[in-house]
């Protein structure tokens, strides 16, 4: 794939097998306009492209993580439901291949997250937050529906009710009360998130890509499945991924006490 163009409000690194995807419109909260919805399916389709993308960090620079969509742009604009359409159409492809890659997703928070941010927390496979990082919908606060597949993923963390409460009310969470409803994974200090962020992405980067891959693609559609299909598929993809290098780096790192060496294959 060609090389990506020059972008106004991501900045895109990729390192150790870690591709990072960072917004940078700290100005403006960090709110998706038009250009970031634009860049951000852009360079997550790069991400996912490359042979070597074994884990994606979502970060972002400033102190608010996001504020969601832009609503100075919606205002600006004359005729609102399509260009709404064209927004979700790239948000919602973005977010579809993040879902369906085999590279685990890990989001860190720091500040606020609402709206279309809110989203994309929800759709990380892990999620870092800072001690000051807080939650949102916000989405009918402005007198609109929610987007960016957070009706699919809030009530399956954290059950109906409360995601009725949180949706409804636009309840906002403190990093605790979204580590307790299982929103986050872990909450850090501030000044550690960055690091920790980035360590975690290179572990699993440095795992056994085949078996990760399985392991998101087992979990994310067990939802859907029966308790004999589910455990098909299981079958299918213990003996799948027993026949891979670093099934057997595995079992032998394992019997003789040492750390394994995996190569993804």
């Amino acid at each position: 794939m060609s090389p990506l163009p020059a972008l106004e409000t991501l900045r895109y690194t990729h390192e150790a097998n870690v591709a990072t995807i960072t917004l940078q419109r700290p100005e403006a909260a960090n709110a998706f306009d038009e250009t970031m919805f634009r860049e951000f399916y852009e360079t997550t389709l790069h991400a996912l492209t490359q042979a070597d993308t074994r884990a994606i960090l979502l970060n972002s620079t400033g102190n608010i993580f996001c504020a969601g969509g832009d609503l100075s742009e919606f205002a600006r604009s004359e005729n609102l439901q399509p260009h709404v359409l064209r927004l979700t159409t790239l948000f919602h492809s973005t977010l579809s291949r993040l879902a369906r890659a085999a590279a685990p997703v890990i989001t860190a928070v720091q500040g606020s997250a609402g709206g279309a941010g809110m989203a994309l927390v929800l759709a990380a496979d892990l999620v870092l937050a800072s001690e000051n990082a807080r939650f949102t919908m916000a989405y009918t606060a402005a007198g609109l529906a929610p987007d960016g597949s957070s009706t699919f993923h809030l009530p399956r963390l954290v059950g109906l009710r409360r995601a009725l409460e949180l949706t409804l009310t636009n309840r906002r969470l403190s990093a605790q009360e979204a580590l307790d409803w299982g929103i986050v994974n872990r909450v850090l200090p501030a000044e550690a998130l960055q690091d920790e962020a980035l360590a975690l992405a290179r572990q699993l980067a440095a795992g056994p890509a085949l078996a990760t891959a399985a392991v998101k693609r087992l979990l994310h559609r067990s939802f859907d499945q029966t308790l004999e299909t589910q455990l098909e598929d299981e079958a299918q993809a213990i003996a799948a991924t027993s026949a891979t290098h670093d099934a057997a780096e595995g079992i032998r790192a394992f019997l003789k006490k040492r750390p394994p060496i995996f190569r993804g294959e």
